[in-house]
């Protein structure tokens, strides 16, 4: 009786090892807010279990830089916007793109209309606030192709590194500061400043809009199946959750705070801000449209003498994970 029991529970332990969920560790690109909704509702909603994954989202910061992480092996996919990724890769890290959920950027440059700026001509001479750590990257192919020096003087533009918050223009230590459709404009907005004292480029309309909040790997770890089909199962799941948030914008930014350990966002901020995240993430499917990508590259090399990339990447997006995955 004593050996069928040991057999029985052997038996059990083998059966739950061979059903044993696929870890993977997700990177964001910044803290946890609903800009990364979707990761955080298909593991709250059972969207990963089902797709027998466990999977850790592991929150960025302003001292944290996705390339570096998964290039220390500290996570298995990361978030991270187009422009950062192809640049690594030209400086040897080969990142590959699986999965697009953002279709459009939210990437703009919001100046005060007391300083004269109407137009990206009167940039000329003014301080402009940048976010760094790989963020610079769209503002100096813009930059450039406007032919504006961005070492300051009268015929070029002084280049303040802003921190990730809107202080610069709220203290006029800046003309102009980079913002986000659903973050930080909405912080000028909250501060008391009237959206009619505000001048607004949204990178999409200036025709520099690069890609945003894609998911990448390492290629080699593509050349393993096992991984590969990890990603596949993990795409599924994560635009499952994407679809839903956006469906569900108020529940969405709910479970966000439910998982925001700081407890430093508020109820109203995410929930507007997921109304806006939608909009960039409307009529996706997850896979990389392939012109957006060109236009993209397009973009970061048309930097003048200092381009943010040199040549086209090869090699630098998939549709192989998308593809079976959607």
């Amino acid at each position: 009786m004593k050996k069928l029991m040991l057999t029985a529970v052997a038996a059990i332990f083998a059966a739950s090892a061979a059903h044993a969920a696929d870890k993977v560790t997700l990177q964001l690109k910044w803290v946890t807010q609903a800009q990364f909704a979707g990761y955080y509702v298909a593991k709250d909603k059972g969207f990963y279990e089902e797709e027998n994954l466990d999977v850790e989202i592991l929150p960025g910061g302003p001292d944290i830089a996705p390339p570096q992480v998964i290039a220390g092996g500290g996570a298995d996919v990361i978030v991270e916007w187009m422009p950062a990724a192809l640049a690594a890769r030209e400086k040897g890290l080969p990142l590959v793109n699986i999965a697009q959920p953002f279709t459009s950027s939210g990437m703009m440059l919001t100046c005060r209309k007391d300083t004269g700026i109407a137009t990206p001509a009167d940039f000329k001479g003014k301080t402009l606030g940048v976010w760094f750590f790989g963020n610079e990257f769209p503002f100096l192919s813009w930059m450039s192709q406007l032919g504006l020096p961005t070492e300051g003087g009268a015929d070029g533009v002084t280049v303040l590194k802003q921190g990730f918050n809107v202080d610069p223009i709220l203290n006029k230590q800046a003309d102009c500061v980079s913002t986000m459709t659903y973050n930080e404009y909405w912080q000028i907005i909250d501060a008391g400043i009237s959206p009619d004292d505000l001048t607004v480029f949204k990178y999409e309309d200036q025709g520099v809009a690069t890609l945003e909040d894609g998911l990448y790997v390492l290629e080699q770890n593509l050349a393993d199946p096992a991984f590969a089909d990890k990603m596949v199962r993990f795409v599924r799941a994560s635009m499952k959750g994407w679809k839903y948030a956006e469906a569900n914008p108020d529940e969405a930014a709910e479970i966000v705070l439910e998982n925001d350990a700081t407890g430093a966002q508020t109820e109203k901020h995410q929930k507007r801000m997921m109304g806006e995240v939608a909009k960039l993430t409307a009529g996706s499917t997850g896979a990389l449209d392939p012109a957006a990508y060109e236009r993209t590259v397009k973009s970061l090399l048309s930097g003048g003498s200092d381009p943010v990339i040199s040549k086209a990447p090869e090699g630098a997006w998939t549709h192989a994970i998308s593809d079976k995955a959607l």
